[in-house]
């Protein structure tokens, strides 16, 4: 490949990371790379809930419309961060190895845990403080945003005790030594996509260039556990800002477990299901565990969701 790919990406430290990791990977191949950084709506606004600028494409709306523009070739995105309905003019090429999938419990202290009384959670997550608010009543949580190094200094000042975030982004930044715990991803069952990076493009990218890219970044397990992941959030009809929750695993005989579902905005409602299937059944088996949890109250929890949007 001759030509100079242009990635798009947020400028955050994170993102910034993400992208430079992708574009190291390219260049090792022998594929010529320019980064372009784009500053999205959800970075702009920093004094508002992420349920309360909009469900969809916070993160990814400005560099979605420069993939079409032709401004960049390909975009660099947290996969949690990527709506589960694509445009028809967009398409997912490649979704690199996860890192671990867990949320992680992040403070000065130890010994701090949720179990302390009136301890302060930060947090801007709905299903992160849904999910506190389901299992840990005497947890409050504070509305925490920003990049994590702003998080981070905000724990430091004592607007919260500890911050509630992926394990994945805390590692790839560095500050795996003030992580408290690991969560169980029973309990705190991630986002769909967490740990994973997606790499998404024009349908009008050429082939030549797609697929040089795809073969250098895309790891084929991870992709089917997350195209089951997105298939569940889909067919749900849910932005990446509701409640939901899944995560698809490998089972010893090669199969995959998914376990998901959706918690109502105060944490009193849940619905949580399980399912195991043939790794090549990914997308009609994410579907039909999404089926089961709207038959089973999930509807119900939706539709108060978008009531009081």
């Amino acid at each position: 490949m001759q030509k100079e790919v242009v990635i798009g990406t947020r400028g955050s430290k994170l993102a910034l990371w993400q992208t430079e990791f992708v574009a190291n990977r390219l260049k090792k191949s022998g594929i010529s790379t320019r980064i372009k950084v784009i500053e999205t709506k959800g970075d702009r606004v920093q004094d508002v809930s992420i349920l309360k600028i909009g469900s969809k494409g916070v993160f990814t709306e400005e560099i979605e419309e420069q993939l079409r523009a032709g401004e960049i070739d390909i975009a660099v995105h947290s996969a949690k961060d990527l709506p589960s309905n694509l445009p028809k003019d967009l398409q997912i090429i490649a979704f690199t190895e996860r890192e671990k999938a867990c949320d992680v419990l992040l403070g000065f202290r130890k010994n701090i845990s949720l179990r302390d009384p009136e301890i302060v959670i930060g947090t801007s997550s709905t299903r992160r403080i849904a999910t506190l608010k389901h299992y840990y009543g005497n947890v409050k949580t504070a509305e925490i945003r920003g990049n994590l190094q702003t998080r981070i200094k905000k724990l430091k000042e004592g607007q919260c005790d500890a911050l509630l975030l992926a394990y994945a982004g805390v590692y790839r930044m560095g500050y795996s030594d003030l992580i408290v715990q690991e969560l169980p991803t029973d309990v705190f069952t991630p986002a769909v996509g967490q740990g994973s990076l997606a790499i998404e493009s024009s349908i009008d990218l050429s082939d030549f260039v797609v697929q040089p890219i795809r073969g250098v970044l895309n790891h084929e397990t991870t992709e089917k556990l997350l195209l089951a992941e997105r298939a569940f959030l889909r067919e749900l009809e849910g932005g990446c800002s509701i409640p939901a929750f899944a995560l698809a695993e490998l089972t010893e005989e090669g199969g995959i477990k998914l376990h998901a579902g959706i918690f109502s905005l105060d944490g009193k409602q849940l619905v949580r299901e399980s399912t195991k299937f043939n790794i090549d059944d990914h997308e009609k088996e994410g579907e039909k565990l999404a089926t089961t949890v709207l038959a089973k109250g999930g509807r119900e929890i939706l539709n108060d969701i978008r009531s009081k949007l």
